[in-house]
């Protein structure tokens, strides 16, 4: 049961009523149905699939700090985030939390308990205020059976997951927390740092918690850990903002060997 855990606690703020709208305009018809296209697993889809996919979703909105899906849960229904973010999460029994992955209008999240009919394997916990297309199984089942490119998108995006998964195993097992720490700039840096010859300029620079969840550590060891790259100059903060040196980033690229193949 999770009725005492974090994610319960955070659950309490998300018994709004679901906004369900069951009559839509063609307008908005029309927005889903562009969504859909642009996600991984709905690429490359005829038209007239999307067109009934988009009149089969509903809609669901959540506000900020509550629970989407609470692990263990029983899953019946996937989601397409269409506005804010969203984390996906793990809480320990003394609260700690590590962060898997944070989530961006247009990336889906749900299809494994869709799938093998187990109970939700994390949270999803919103950031922002949210508004998700829900699908539920049937409808997806019914799709899959019908155009079996979804299911090869499927395949492909549950790979990069495993793939993922992989790598945050060897970074707990193999690495230290500064080598961690490191890696997970590098990761920042790639999805979203400008580029110079210095190194990487992060505009937004995470707060510490931030930091120690993404990483598995808690605050404290981050913020030492992170003092010891400034005073080494692998770090710069620049106000709001934090570089990472091109050195960090060369210390940061020394992978250990694949697992999955």
């Amino acid at each position: 049961m999770i009725a005492n855990s974090p994610a319960a606690s955070l659950a309490r703020g998300a018994e709004r009523p679901v906004q369900r709208i069951e009559q839509r305009p063609e307008q908005r018809i029309e927005r889903y149905r562009n969504l859909l296209s642009q996600t991984p697993i709905f690429r490359g889809v005829l038209p007239s699939a999307l067109e009934d996919l988009a009149r089969r979703v509903q809609v669901r909105s959540r506000p900020s700090s509550t629970v989407v899906v609470a692990q263990d849960e029983p899953g019946d229904s996937m989601f397409v985030l269409v506005s804010g973010k969203a984390k996906v999460v793990l809480f320990g029994e003394n609260g700690r939390e590590l962060l898997l992955r944070t989530l961006e209008p247009g990336d889906v999240f749900g299809e494994m308990a869709l799938l093998d009919e187990r109970p939700r394997s994390a949270n999803v916990v919103a950031i922002d205020d949210v508004t998700m297309l829900v699908l539920e199984r049937d409808a997806l089942r019914v799709h899959l059976a019908a155009h079996p490119q979804t299911a090869m998108n499927l395949l492909s995006e549950l790979s990069s997951r495993l793939r993922q998964a992989d790598e945050t195993i060897a970074n707990l097992a193999l690495f230290d927390v500064e080598a961690r720490l490191a890696r997970t700039l590098e990761r920042l840096a790639q999805d979203g740092g400008e580029r110079s010859a210095e190194g990487v300029l992060l505009p937004r620079r995470p707060t510490q918690q931030e930091i120690a969840n993404m990483v598995g550590s808690c605050r404290e060891t981050i913020s030492r850990t992170f003092t010891s790259l400034v005073r080494r100059g692998l770090l710069v903060p620049r106000g709001r903002a934090l570089l990472i040196t091109a050195e960090l980033l060369r210390r940061a690229g020394r992978r250990p060997v694949a697992a999955t193949i």
